[in-house]
């Protein structure tokens, strides 16, 4: 390599990338790869309990068919039914340790598999409500602590 510079040209600066216009039929980059939902994941929580939030009530709905709506509804997630049951058991837990009750939230085994019954009373909803929002912040305070870490995703 030769040391000759170009009459004219600019030397590199620290924190600068010059770019220019995308060549024509250039692929967009922004794909993410799949997402396995795991078990105490806030972000894999907050899309459970949303979905738990618009549920029917009063009546019984199999955790398998929940994991599958959320495998609809987000294509780039993989939800087993095991991380689903997960996250509604401590659904159940937290609304044992408010009301004192185990109508509120009922998991039971059925003649197709486990289900959910969620209570069908005006308490439900704003109670759900708050729980969705406790896993949106968790999400939010993971992103801060990756942003704090330089984006390295590991704990230095």
């Amino acid at each position: 390599m030769t040391h000759a510079r170009r009459e004219g040209s600019v030397a590199a600066r620290p924190g600068s990338v010059p770019l220019r216009p995308a060549p024509a039929g250039l692929p967009n980059p922004n794909l993410q790869p799949p997402t396995i939902a795991e078990s105490g994941d806030p972000f894999a929580l907050v899309r459970i309990l949303e979905l738990a939030a618009r549920l029917k009530r009063g009546v019984p709905i199999r955790i398998d068919d929940i994991a599958a709506t959320l495998n609809g509804a987000y294509l780039d997630w993989t939800f087993a039914p095991s991380v689903v049951t997960d996250a509604l058991v401590a659904l159940q837990a937290n609304w044992l340790s408010d009301y004192r009750n185990g109508s509120g939230i009922v998991l039971a085994d059925g003649p197709y598999g486990a289900t959910i019954t969620i209570e069908d009373s005006s308490r439900v909803d704003p109670w759900v409500v708050r729980q969705v929002i406790r896993a949106a912040d968790a999400c939010q305070e993971a992103l801060v602590a990756f942003s704090r870490r330089g984006g390295s995703g590991f704990d230095d």
